[in-house]
């Protein structure tokens, strides 16, 4: 999709979506789509995405310059894996609740445990805790980016890429899925979960 007023409205879809399915709260999460050349469309800081209005969308360039307005902090994260995957057509980052759990305990997600999100996301490795909205933060994906679609934050929630918004969506969808069946497995399996030594 390159229609700039589509993509706009898809955004806001998106956005509404995410707070509606509790994958964030208040001012939470943003999402980001490559326009072409030097030129995406970003969430503006600040503001809920679920309140999100067609006209609060923000066009930016890989420096952080806007025309107007204030782009989302994390910024610095979705230039980076621009930079790095050129395939890379939209993010969506979000707080989703039993993935980041996972996020907070440093713990990756194994994709082999459902047949179903084998084929589409491996492993989902846990990057380094970092500042959220720093170059350091923006920089722990890099060692998994490459090899990854999918990757969590540590202690700060998980971010999820695509060929466009629908599908990077999707996928982070899935890592939240994944992310509750692994944990209720593990507590059926009688192993309390099989956290850390002093994480209970």
């Amino acid at each position: 999709m390159t229609n700039p007023v589509l993509l706009r409205r898809q955004m806001v879809d998106i956005g509404r979506r995410l707070q509606q399915q509790n994958l964030i709260v208040a001012a939470e999460g943003n999402l980001s789509v490559r326009l072409g050349g030097h030129a995406f469309l970003v969430t503006p800081s600040g503001v809920g995405k679920g309140a999100l209005r067609v006209q609060d969308l923000l066009e930016i360039d890989l420096h952080g310059r806007c025309t107007r307005g204030r782009p989302t902090s994390e910024w610095p994260l979705h230039r980076r894996i621009y930079e790095s995957r050129p395939d890379v057509m939209a993010i969506c980052h979000a707080h989703p609740p039993w993935a980041t759990a996972f996020a907070a305990i440093g713990r990756d997600l194994d994709g082999s445990l459902l047949t179903e999100t084998a084929a589409v996301l491996g492993m989902v490795p846990v990057c380094p805790r970092a500042e959220p909205g720093t170059e350091a933060a923006a920089s722990s994906v890099l060692p998994h980016i490459l090899g990854h679609d999918a990757i969590l934050l540590g202690s700060h929630g998980a971010v999820a890429v695509g060929k466009d918004l629908p599908a990077a969506f999707a996928l982070l969808e899935t890592v939240e899925r994944l992310a509750q069946v692994t944990l209720l497995a593990s507590l059926a399996r009688g192993d309390g979960g099989s956290l850390p030594p002093g994480v209970r």
